[in-house]
């Protein structure tokens, strides 16, 4: 298949149903090779029927996941090189924190990453919240309210640029002038807003967006999908024509007694005792955002707990066994029929 082909199947097949993201480089290997692991996972979710893979946009590990110290990736040089080794699957950060970068560059950045690709890019987006991060690198972190501010601004020059119009903007935050956008592959690369405010986020989403990825957990769904409905009848939108999906952590075995081990030693390690833990606790920690178990347990957990309260995809991380050999394979084979 050609260049062209790619990317205008990609444009016809833009959604995102069932996405892979990789939050975690600490894989017990040297740093000569971290990144061949990173793209044996892409290219393992390519073929397992994934649609889209992500990285996060961040500079230290986070919280939960890891020490500060810890091996992270730069977003978009990442997802260059990941394109460099794939053919078909989308390509994306979950979600670019708007801080760190001018908003025009941002724009620039992700349509060289579109042209790069040959029409796979996504520009995930959201307003960027790591304190330590913005402390140590000398970003601005400023207010919630400020960081909000900055976004929607960004959303007003980013938007037309990927739509090939020049941008003019004088904001409280940032200043264009006739900002060009060229050369671009299409006028239809997709915004994706990530996050969870009721308020802020889903409404920018439903300015701005094509498509929301929802971080909350599961049995909060119900609520958030009631309130980015209001957001949408607000600026007069159909909410069927805002796609969304869901963040959540997979921990799948064909064995799954091997599965609930792993998500138990995961959740030891941040101090978490599932065992100890009520009902009522567990839906109010971050086990509620787990998926774990054999094929057929995550399947169904996913179907009743996510697809079935109205959201139209997931994407999944794999902290615990990603980048072993198989593991996303098994998790791609196993799931891709939901989408079918």
């Amino acid at each position: 298949m050609s260049n062209q082909d790619t990317a205008r199947d990609v444009r016809r097949h833009g959604s995102i149903r069932l996405g892979y993201q990789m939050p975690n480089f600490t894989y017990g290997q040297p740093v000569s090779e971290l990144f061949p692991t990173v793209v044996t996972q892409a290219r393992e979710a390519e073929a397992a029927g994934f649609d889209t893979v992500f990285v996060m946009d961040h500079f230290y590990q986070l919280p939960g996941l890891g020490a500060p110290e810890d091996p992270m990736l730069e977003s978009y040089t990442a997802l260059s090189g990941i394109a460099a080794s794939t053919e078909r699957i989308q390509l994306s950060a979950l979600v670019t924190g708007n801080t760190y970068r001018n908003p025009a560059l941002l724009a620039k950045t992700v349509t060289t990453l579109d042209l790069v690709s040959a029409g796979r890019a996504i520009l995930g987006i959201g307003a960027g919240w790591y304190e330590l991060e913005h402390k140590s690198y000398g970003f601005e972190f400023g207010t919630f309210t400020e960081r909000f501010e900055r976004l929607d601004e960004a959303l007003q020059i980013i938007h037309p640029m990927l739509r090939g119009e020049h941008a003019t903007f004088d904001g409280k935050w940032y200043h264009t002038d006739n900002a060009m956008n060229e050369p671009r592959l299409r006028d239809d690369l997709p915004i994706m807003l990530g996050g969870a405010g009721e308020k802020k986020t889903f409404a920018l989403a439903a300015r701005y967006a094509d498509h929301l990825n929802i971080i909350c957990n599961a049995s909060e769904l119900p609520r958030k999908i009631a309130a980015l409905h209001a957001r949408c009848a607000e600026v007069g939108r159909d909410p069927k024509t805002l796609e969304t999906s869901y963040l959540c952590f997979l921990m799948i075995d064909e064995d799954g007694d091997r599965a609930r081990k792993a998500q138990q030693d995961f959740l030891g390690n941040i101090g978490i005792d599932l065992a100890a833990m009520s009902e009522e606790e567990r839906a109010q920690s971050l086990a509620d955002r787990q998926f774990v178990g054999n094929p057929d347990d995550v399947v169904e957990q996913l179907q009743t707990r996510v697809l079935d309260q109205g959201i139209d995809g997931v994407i999944v991380n794999m902290v615990t066994n990603g980048h072993e050999p198989g593991a996303v394979e098994l998790a791609g084979r196993t799931l891709a029929p939901l989408f079918a």
